[in-house]
């Protein structure tokens, strides 16, 4: 049994426990941890939904925020999908796709109707979870960028 948590105040200790256990996995190196978590929280509409084991495991997360395009004529808001991590002991168990459905459920109570990601790690679990490589479109990160049509 699993329990998630949606977190609006990032120095919340949950979060930064599987924050600095993902970064730590990607060998990325911060000097001033208390310096990021407050700047995630004074960016405004960061979310993330944490999910920890019956023994209080954390098994993993999904960070969450609504982004604007505009140009031109037409305007949209989109739920871009900021980080995404699931501890390796529980891959491949159904919970990142779980923790990608309620994202995707948040943003549709957010009347967001568009998922946007990008990606260099796992295309194809995305692509089976209906979401489309979005040509033309680029990302400041330079990897592909990814959507998904939610309402």
């Amino acid at each position: 049994m699993y329990s998630d948590t949606i977190i609006y105040d990032f120095t919340d200790a949950r979060f930064q426990t599987a924050f600095k256990k993902y970064f730590s996995e990607l060998g990325i190196h911060v000097r001033d941890w208390d310096g990021l978590f407050r700047e995630m929280n004074d960016e405004g509409n960061n979310a993330a939904i944490v999910r920890t084991a019956a023994d209080g495991e954390t098994v993993g997360f999904i960070q969450m925020k609504p982004i604007q395009f505009s140009g031109g004529f037409f305007e949209e808001t989109c739920g871009f999908i900021r980080e995404f991590w699931i501890a390796e002991a529980f891959r491949n168990k159904g919970c990142g796709t779980a923790l990608l459905h309620l994202a995707e459920n948040w943003f549709l109570k957010h009347e967001i109707y568009t998922g946007i990601l990008t990606t260099d790690t796992a295309p194809d679990f995305y692509e089976k979870l209906g979401y489309v490589r979005a040509r033309g479109c680029k990302a400041k990160n330079q990897l592909d960028v990814y959507m998904k049509h939610l309402g």
